[in-house]
């Protein structure tokens, strides 16, 4: 195998014009310059440390790449690269040094800093941005960005024409975040998210060393004898194990991500189907946690009409049959109004839940004439008609307010148990009907809010003021008859 890797080297390497012996040593000291551990070399650490990890902790990718044109982890990659063929071992123990220290620093720098945000919160980390995330899911994709990336790099610098292509490189292969976020991780006490950065980090390092080895040794740079060419050889053949090495853990991330993802499609599908099929509803968005089998799943929806509590049910047996798992749902209704500027409104009443109580016995008497006796004949009377003395009650919304939370939670319900439609401060003033339901041992009642909403709570939340809803009797007398004579 060493011979044929022999052979094969050495054919590129008659396709690419080697530098001279001047230009060799002068890329040879300013790498070692470079990758020499000083104060501009930890200076620089700190700062792009900081930048990244505040870039990371924000979700700002503008400010994550000013983190990586300032970081200085390129230098100590390439000479560990120049070094292992060369055989350079002060160059090699240098570099090493500067990459160790480096990386220390800056997880150590961004473990401090994430501890300071947690006991003074300026930035809320309960979800974790899609910035860290996505240096958490490390894939061969990355490996060949790493490959490409160290290749332009150790190219660049040997040819002082292309120096300008550098920070386009430190963009692309991403030394610091990876860092930062195992710092992240840690502090969060998330294993899960520290593991898979520092892969990605491994994957990044070892592949740009890989890389600029082999520019290094068809530059010219592993010296022209037998005995240097083998040892050089040797070293890119090991460099080239421990590269493919990587592609085992790599790949099953990979795997396991991709079909996760087809599932998160194929349960994103069905969703959308099932909510298709309701009146008048948009699915607005989808929220999936999962819970080893289980998925808790939550839905906002946006819809004409209040959704009833068994359509939320069935709604729920439809999506497990769909994509047949457990699943434990729950449902954020969002109401809207649908307009049309073609078709103009029509007047139509909203409709308004009032209570009127019908009292027992008419409150309506009735006055009868009683009839008189009369000295002298005259045509009988005819009493006119006499206007009825009357009593009407105005029956009025019990006031109240809400006073005390406990359990279930203090929110506005559809219907007793069923979808909630809004939640209720503490000491709002309510208007309370004479409607009640006993649910789950609770008794519940229909009550209006100060923005008009209705819907039911549990009673125990309640502090009703005094009734005012009090019979107002109008009566109008009959005047007197008086007879003739």
């Amino acid at each position: 195998m060493q011979a044929y890797l022999s052979s094969a080297i050495k054919k590129v390497q008659s396709w690419v014009t080697p530098i001279s012996a001047k230009q060799r040593n002068e890329v040879t000291r300013e790498i070692t310059s470079d990758a020499t551990p000083q104060f501009d070399f930890y200076l620089l650490v700190v700062l792009s440390s900081s930048i990244a990890t505040l870039g990371l902790v924000t979700n700002s990718a503008a400010v994550i790449i000013g983190a990586m044109l300032l970081a200085p982890l390129m230098s100590p990659l390439i000479g560990i690269g120049l070094a292992s063929i060369n055989g350079d071992t002060k160059l090699l123990r240098s570099s090493l040094d500067a990459l160790l220290r480096g990386a220390l620093f800056a997880v150590g720098l961004s473990f401090i800093l994430t501890l300071f945000n947690r006991f003074l919160p300026f930035v809320s980390l309960q979800e974790l941005p899609a910035e860290i995330i996505a240096r958490t899911r490390p894939s061969p994709i990355d490996l060949l960005i790493a490959l490409a990336g160290g290749i332009a790099a150790a190219y660049a610098l040997t040819n002082p024409n292309l120096s300008a292509t550098l920070p386009g490189v430190a963009i692309a292969t991403a030394l610091m975040p990876p860092l930062c976020t195992v710092g992240i991780g840690l502090a969060l006490m998330d294993w899960k998210v520290a593991g898979g950065a520092l892969l990605l980090f491994l994957t990044n390092a070892i592949t740009i060393a890989f890389a600029s080895a082999i520019v290094f040794f068809l530059r010219g740079f592993g010296g022209r004898s037998a005995d240097d060419n083998d040892r050089s050889i040797r070293s890119l053949r090991n460099s080239a194990i421990l590269v493919l090495t990587l592609l085992i853990p790599l790949t099953y991330i990979s795997v396991d991500f991709f079909i996760k993802a087809a599932e998160n499609r194929r349960i994103n599908d069905v969703v959308a189907q099932q909510v298709g099929k309701l009146p008048s509803t948009e699915l607005v968005e989808i929220n999936l946690h999962r819970n080893g089998e289980n998925i808790d799943m939550e839905l906002t929806l946006r819809s004409n009409d209040y959704m009833t509590y068994q359509q939320v049910v069935d709604l729920q047996e439809a999506i497990v049959g769909g994509i047949e798992m457990p699943v434990a749902l729950k449902v954020n209704q969002v109401l809207a109004e649908r307009l049309d500027p073609l078709i103009p409104p029509t007047a139509t009443p909203t409709p308004t839940i009032t209570l009127t109580p019908t009292p027992g016995p008419s409150l309506t008497p009735s006055i009868t004439p009683t009839p008189t006796a009369s000295l002298t004949p005259h045509p009988s009377l005819t009493p006119s008609e006499v206007p009825t003395a009357t009593s009407t009650i105005t029956a009025t919304p019990v006031g109240g307010k809400a006073w005390a939370a406990t359990l279930p939670p203090l929110q506005l319900y559809q219907i007793p148990g069923g979808p909630v439609i809004g939640t209720i401060r503490l000491n709002q003033p309510l208007e309370i009907f004479d409607q009640r339901q006993v649910y789950k041992g609770l008794t519940w009642i229909y009550i209006a809010d100060a923005d008009g909403r209705l819907g039911w709570i549990p009673e125990v939340y309640l502090q009703v003021y005094t009734p005012t809803s009090t019979p107002t009797p109008s009566t109008t007398p009959e005047p007197p008859v008086t007879p003739e004579g």
